[in-house]
């Protein structure tokens, strides 16, 4: 009876035991490689921009997994070919299109194989591997290499998985850093960025194409003069100019140009001005201002996506001398110049200063025409010389600059506290080296002075171009000040107003 007992307990083990083998399925089952016949597989290429060690294209990466595929029996449909070219997996913010279009596919269970040219290829960062692990928990997924292939269902295969994953991971990083360090060398030495060739340079950025280099100074000129991007592409595509990708004229690309600092000799590093390029400028740094001042207004013009009823000529240059803030032109019961600070917040005392605009532009209007009928252009300034004193300066302070590099070479400082310190010092350069720019006056005011100014001035009225007319005041007038009212009612108080001219010559 005791015997039967335990023939009883051993075949109810041994029924457990193959119900618990069935019930963990294909993560403890061991195909064998004449079981995958006819089974689906899907095939993933991809080839990075960077400097990979193996940079395979994805063509003949297809064309080794198609080998693989047929020599184990595996089925790979056309729709089931996923590539991502010149796509980097290890920036963590990159998109991948073919590889989310596998995840999904093998979500659904329409993948039991994925066939890549190395691992790699397929992921460089530990959450694609775990990812693709999870997915493979439910669909029982194998992955083959050119070499070697991996059962993501095996607890050994996904050990050394990780380990390949984690060294990829490494690698990148690795590049990641020296990409920076060579960025920042390059920045430090006033060296231009690489990537596509700007209009007016050579592919290297320090060379100056003459022929383009006139177009961009046209560009920029006739920016000034009031004329529309829109008007400059058509211009340009008229006469068959081509871009520097050798493309036809738009609007968009006569705005990069206007947009690109290159052009003026200025070095950008993460979106940030750090310094003059050691290369030729085609544009002198007081038309980029001016330009960027221009851009900057229009662009708020339209910030709305559409036109106002009323253009505001004084608008960048009224003041509040209350605030200090830059009033606003605001519509209403009548047109008018508003202080808006704190206009948003209900806990602080609102400024609610206001000036007509209307009576403000015609006074200040007389006023920079009378400015204009006694300017010569004839004597007009051109860029001065630093003093011995700011001369020095500059020296110190780039021999500062060194020395913070080789501390930084040296790990006796931080990069963010390197960083901190170079863009003081480089702040200071620049403070200096200001004082040799000079505003494009010739563009600005080309045909408003001298004693027509009165009826050039009109002209333009009549032909609405007020864009020029309020560069003329931006260039004329640091500020247009309003002071506090001091009479209540409709009395115009002229009193309040105080114009700031900028440092023009006689």
């Amino acid at each position: 009876m005791a015997e039967d007992d335990a023939n009883e307990q051993t075949d109810a083990r041994l029924r457990r035991a193959l119900r618990a083998r069935q019930t963990a399925g294909t993560q403890r089952a061991k195909k064998h490689r004449s079981d995958w016949t006819g089974e689906s597989a899907a095939i993933y290429c991809r080839i990075s921009h960077t400097n990979d060690d193996d940079q395979t294209g994805v063509e003949r990466q297809e064309r080794i997994c198609r080998d693989v595929a047929e020599r184990l029996g595996l089925v790979v449909t056309e729709d089931q070919v996923f590539v991502d070219n010149n796509r980097s997996a290890w920036q963590r913010k990159r998109k991948r299109p073919g590889w989310e279009a596998l995840l999904s596919e093998a979500s659904k269970g329409r993948v039991r194989h994925v066939l890549t040219y190395h691992p790699d290829r397929l992921m460089r960062q530990p959450r694609d591997l775990e990812e693709l692990l999870q997915i493979a928990d439910d669909h029982d997924i194998t992955l083959h290499g050119q070499a070697n292939r991996r059962d993501l269902a095996d607890p050994d295969d996904r050990f050394f998985l990780r380990i390949e994953v984690a060294h990829a991971c490494r690698s990148s990083d690795d590049t990641s850093r020296r990409l920076i360090d060579a960025l920042i060398d390059r920045a430090q030495d006033g060296r231009p960025h690489t990537g596509r060739r700007r209009y007016g340079y050579d592919k290297t950025g320090t060379m100056i194409v003459p022929e383009e280099a006139a177009i961009v100074r046209e560009i920029f000129t006739r920016y000034l003069d009031g004329v529309s991007p829109v008007q400059l592409a058509k211009e340009l595509y008229e006469r068959g100019e081509k871009t520097a990708e050798g493309r036809n004229w738009s609007a968009p690309r006569v705005r990069d140009v206007l947009d690109n600092r290159h052009a003026a000799g200025i070095r950008v590093f993460r979106g940030e001005e750090i310094g003059d390029g050691e290369w030729p400028a085609i544009i002198d740094r007081g038309m980029w201002r001016e330009v960027r001042e221009r851009r900057a207004y229009r662009a708020a013009k339209l910030a709305n996506g559409k036109q106002p009823s009323r253009f505001y000529l004084l608008r960048g240059v009224v003041t509040c001398t209350g605030c200090g803030r830059i009033m606003a032109g605001s519509g209403g019961s009548g047109a008018k110049y508003v202080c808006t600070r704190h206009t948003h917040k209900l806990d602080v005392p609102r400024c609610n200063r206001v000036v007509s605009a209307p009576i403000l532009e015609e006074f200040v209007s007389d006023a920079a025409i009378n400015l204009l009928e006694r300017l010569d252009l004839a004597e007009a300034p051109t860029p001065s010389e630093l003093s011995e004193e700011d001369q020095a300066a500059i020296e110190a302070d780039r021999r500062e600059l060194d020395e913070l590099k080789d501390m930084w070479d040296n790990q006796e400082l931080k990069t963010r506290e390197y960083r901190a310190m170079r863009k003081t010092v480089e702040a200071r350069i620049a403070e200096v080296e200001r004082k040799m720019i000079v505003r494009p006056t010739a563009q600005v005011l080309d045909g408003l002075v001298g004693p027509h100014a009165r009826e050039s001035w009109a002209a333009l009225k009549e032909a609405e171009d007020y864009e020029r007319m309020n560069a003329v005041m931006r260039f004329l007038f640091a500020a247009v000040k309003i002071k506090a009212a001091t009479q209540k009612g409709r009395y115009f108080d002229y009193g309040r107003i105080d114009i700031e001219q900028n440092p023009i010559w006689f």
